[in-house]
């Protein structure tokens, strides 16, 4: 039977401003990326994901950012080494307490936006990423854009990677993903999109911006927590890849 995990990126609401709507999404997916307070997130509101997380037995990832409140961890960051390192150990140590306390523990790291799409294809910043992760813990597993140098410089230093596909992202012919500066980078159409999953899990394809088939081969799959209609394409997803007998569990 074909399996993959399904994963969003939850805890990241700030105060009074709501981001997404976690409980809903924990009954959908098997993993969910934690905001770590860099580019979302309050210390409250993250340990009460971690809760319900632990409650519905969901895999637990820290989702590593660069220090961007104001941009939403968007905006790209030439981060001196040293500081990202410290960051980077910062953030998973501040979400490893929390989860002890909500009854779990983080299993792995996912990075988010601008430093998730630098660290693909940055090698500086990609070596000091994986270094604070070997740093902190080296049993936690990387989560990588499937395709990218990351996952080979990842595996070379002997971190466990995870590649990642996005439902809700279109790709470019060379399987990276589209900016989202373009129109059209965002995926709105939750039959579309789950049939384009269904199609990844069984034949390793996604189908590009333009049209052609792009190889793609993934152990996860992801879809955002902030975007419009996100639990109702969760939903879809999951639903279309049980009933096409693909079972969903998580990596870690």
């Amino acid at each position: 039977m074909a399996h993959i995990d399904l994963n969003s990126d939850l805890g990241e609401s700030l105060g009074a401003w709501r981001m997404g709507d976690d409980e809903a999404m924990l009954g959908i997916v098997t993993s969910a990326n934690v905001a770590c307070g860099f580019h979302a997130g309050d210390a409250a509101g993250i340990l009460r994901t971690l809760r319900a997380a632990a409650e519905r037995g969901v895999s637990v990832g820290a989702h590593v950012a660069y220090p961007d409140l104001a941009g939403f961890g968007r905006r790209n960051m030439d981060v001196a080494s040293a500081d990202l390192r410290a960051d980077v150990i910062y953030q998973i140590g501040a979400l490893q307490g929390l989860a002890r306390v909500a009854g779990t523990q983080v299993r792995y790291v996912k990075p988010h936006g601008a430093l998730y799409n630098t660290i693909a294809h940055d090698e500086r910043q990609a070596a000091d990423v994986i270094e604070a992760i070997r740093a902190i813990d080296p049993g936690l597993a990387l989560v990588a854009l499937a395709g990218s140098p990351l996952v080979g410089w990842a595996q070379a230093a002997g971190l466990r990677v995870v590649a990642e596909a996005f439902a809700d992202r279109a790709y470019t012919p060379q399987g990276t993903l589209v900016s989202r500066r373009q129109s059209g980078a965002v995926l709105h159409d939750a039959p579309q999109v789950a049939a384009r999953m269904l199609r990844l899990v069984q034949h390793g394809v996604v189908e590009a911006i333009d049209g052609t088939l792009t190889p793609i081969q993934a152990d996860s799959i992801c879809v955002h927590g902030d975007s419009p209609g996100a639990v109702d394409m969760a939903r879809q997803v999951r639903q279309t890849l049980l009933e096409a007998g693909v079972e969903l569990k998580a990596f870690a």
